[in-house]
């Protein structure tokens, strides 16, 4: 019986596949790391093959370790980082430039003369996004510019552009399907989320042919056909959404107004909004929450770019720790008002401040401050910057006062409490924190016939424990206040 769902979960430091069951229970994981590449300041690259390697290799480990039959899977489903851009050859499958990260600030001069020149307004009212270089499309025109005879050859249909869904999609059916889902569409900054199709004058704005985008499906369709090759079985995938998106669907947050959210390599607040595409008038952004029978449910976020890399730097680069598990312990034994606070822009700062050129800072360092000190300061980074999204969207009239929450960084019981404390707000984490993989599961067995409807999957959903705020609100203020000065000293 083929009830299994395969998820590959192609994140920005590993790619992970996660074999599910039919009740959405997790069979088997495999993940594996792969560099990072930085060529210049605010540069940040992937080596394509390492991504389709990994995502290949954890997808058999996955399916070995869950001692299934590769056709005992009804289904594969693609969740993926996004904007991150990849351009590759259509007769060969290669890729003619490494991909460009979403972290990466390459095009920040051009996003600013944009800007000056008045686009914002008109890419915003169609978008819902801002210009930055963020997303994908000034990274597609960076490509085309700067890679010998690539504009000539995008005119002529030879090339194909990809968020990393489409080119593990294209990989995956031997370049069969060249086709993305309308959550990755629409952070490419060229794809109308109210008439949900790629725009012509945007296109024509960054000088992109309009041959070189992949055809744009619901988040739960037919994607195409696995090759046999890759896996022992001709698997459908049915199943696409960018990371932040599958998460809330993986929270089940169907109904308006519920948010999830995720601590990963960045962290990402996301409200659904329902079938209104709401105008934030706070910085934040108006996207695609995933797109079901053709009818569209959007959502208001904010995005932070430096989450899980802060603690990954004091890791690696400080070697402050050996292990991100020891940061608990360390915070557990620090005062909340120890005085130091790191501001983690390393590239730049995301929502409400959109500030590419901020750089990180650590403010308030005395001759006792330590390493449990600084340790406690990136963790509570963490928590503030998800409390200036919470803040935006309270004066866009969308105050979330319940959150689940996911992503690796959710073990961490003294971060929860301390983001429950910030934000003033209850804090829900599920039995299942891999919720990006689960939710493109979701939708890959929504089509498969696997899981009945959304009301199937709200009653899947179980709670592991909730955090409730427990400081006053002068103490609350007092951090806060301290933070926002620190973030004011880098812009």
């Amino acid at each position: 019986m083929a009830n299994f769902i395969l998820s590959i979960d192609q994140g920005t430091t590993s790619s992970r596949a996660i074999i599910f069951s039919d009740r959405g229970a997790i069979v088997s994981v495999a993940q594996e790391e792969f560099p990072q590449h930085f060529p210049k300041d605010g540069w940040v690259e992937h080596d394509p093959n390492d991504i389709w390697n990994t995502v290949l290799s954890t997808c058999k480990k996955a399916i070995a370790t869950a001692e299934i039959q590769p056709d005992h899977i009804a289904a594969i489903g693609i969740t993926n980082q996004r904007e991150t851009t990849l351009i590759w050859d259509r007769a060969t499958g290669q890729p003619i430039y490494n991909a460009i990260v979403w972290q990466d600030r390459r095009t920040s001069a051009y996003c600013d003369e944009l800007k000056t020149a008045g686009h914002e307004a008109d890419i915003t009212a169609k978008t819902g996004l801002l210009i930055d270089p963020y997303f994908s499309a000034t990274k597609i025109q960076w490509i085309l510019d700067h890679v010998a005879g690539a504009r000539e050859r995008a005119e002529n249909g030879e090339l194909a552009f990809g968020t990393v869904d489409s080119f593990i999609l294209w990989k995956l059916t031997q370049g069969a399907s060249h086709k993305t889902d309308a959550t990755n569409a629409s952070r490419t900054l060229v794809f109308n989320i109210h008439d949900q199709t790629w725009d012509e004058s945007l296109l024509n704005l960054f000088r992109i042919p309009i041959k070189l985008m992949p055809q744009v499906l619901d988040s739960s369709d037919d994607f195409g056909i696995c090759d046999p090759a890759f896996l022992g079985a001709a698997i459908p995938v049915y199943g696409i959404a960018g990371d932040q998106q599958a998460a809330l669907f993986g929270q089940t947050c169907f109904k308006e107004g519920m948010a999830k959210s995720t601590y990963g390599t960045g962290c990402f607040l996301m409200l659904n909004t329902g079938t209104k595409a709401l105008a934030s008038h706070n910085r934040l952004l108006t996207t695609v929450a995933y797109r079901l029978n053709g009818e569209t449910t959007y959502a208001l976020e904010g995005s932070i770019f430096a989450a899980g890399t802060t603690i990954q730097w004091l890791r690696d680069g400080l070697k402050l720790i050996d292990n991100a598990s020891e940061t608990e312990a360390l915070a557990e034994d620090t005062p909340l008002h120890s005085g130091v606070y790191m501001v983690p822009a390393f590239t730049g700062l995301g929502a409400p401040y959109w500030d590419p050129n901020a750089r990180g800072a650590i403010f308030g360092l005395t001759r006792d401050t330590g390493i449990k000190e600084i340790v406690t300061a990136g963790l509570q980074a963490v928590c503030y910057q998800t409390k200036d999204l919470q803040k935006a969207m309270e004066n866009d009239g969308v105050r979330p006062s319940a959150i689940r929450v996911d992503g690796g960084m959710v073990a961490n019981n003294w971060l929860l409490q301390f983001l429950a404390d910030i934000l003033n707000a209850t804090v829900d984490r599920p039995k299942i924190i891999e919720t990006t993989a689960l939710g493109v599961a979701y939708l890959a067995g929504l089509k498969a016939g696997i899981f009945a409807d959304l009301e199937a999957l709200e009653q899947l959903w179980e709670r592991d424990s909730t955090y409730k705020a427990r400081i006053t609100d002068d103490n609350r203020n007092t951090l806060y206040s301290g933070w926002q000065d620190a973030v004011k000293r880098v812009q």
